[in-house]
């Protein structure tokens, strides 16, 4: 069972395509790293690639994102890079779910059917709270309502990530409202639709804080 180690928050950043950015990400003190593997992303990865990535680290673990992909090519892809994690970004059900050969991080769209009793009957290991916006699957750099949000989340029995608009300016409110398992970082991490070390650390230097203060 995954849980959060005392009242330490974990932090994933996503949407890693090279080397350097994986190592900053680690060296910073991320506890998860995601590759994006639907191609209709600026973020997309080849697997090949990711796998590159992967062997580069020691330490931090890896998630793979996918949209409604074949299950056999999921696990295959999970397989190649080694995923510790595979996150279901689209409209998969409990059958696919239960087809993974490795743990299973369901995402859900706040204000698109998610609800805690839904989320707390999936089989997986930890669920992801993304923003909706219509015709997007996820990664769209945009908060949804967090107050509104915070009783219905609090009922998810498993292990939560919070997305969507996400940066260092606010991951502190985040926390004192949902006081999750991580939080799920992406686009406030890049300068021209690339990852940043510089950006990295300093939204890691944040999670720091909150931990010390915790």
């Amino acid at each position: 069972m995954i849980v959060r180690d005392g009242k330490m928050l974990k932090a994933k950043l996503c949407g890693m395509k090279t080397v350097e950015a994986a190592r900053a990400a680690e060296t910073a003190g991320a506890d998860f790293i995601g590759f994006i593997f639907w191609r209709r992303s600026h973020r997309f990865v080849e697997p090949e690639q990711a796998a590159r990535i992967a062997e580069a680290l020691q330490r931090v673990k890896t998630v793979g994102v996918f949209v409604d992909e074949e299950p056999a090519l999921v696990n295959a892809v999970a397989r190649q890079c080694h995923l510790d994690f595979v996150q279901l970004h689209g409209h998969e059900d409990a059958a696919y779910a239960e087809q993974m050969e490795v743990p299973v991080i369901k995402a859900y769209r706040y204000g698109d059917g998610f609800s805690a009793e839904a989320a707390n009957a999936f089989p997986a290991a930890m669920i992801l709270v993304d923003a909706y916006q219509k015709g997007a699957a996820g990664g769209t750099g945009t908060c949804f309502d967090w107050q509104q949000a915070q009783r219905e989340v609090a009922a998810v029995k498993k292990p939560v990530l919070i997305a969507g608009g996400i940066s260092e300016a606010n991951v502190a409110e985040v926390n004192t409202i949902f006081h999750p398992f991580a939080v799920d970082v992406s686009g406030s991490l890049e300068v021209n639709r690339e990852k940043s070390a510089a950006r990295i650390a300093a939204f890691m230097e944040q999670v720091h804080e909150i931990n010390r203060r915790n």
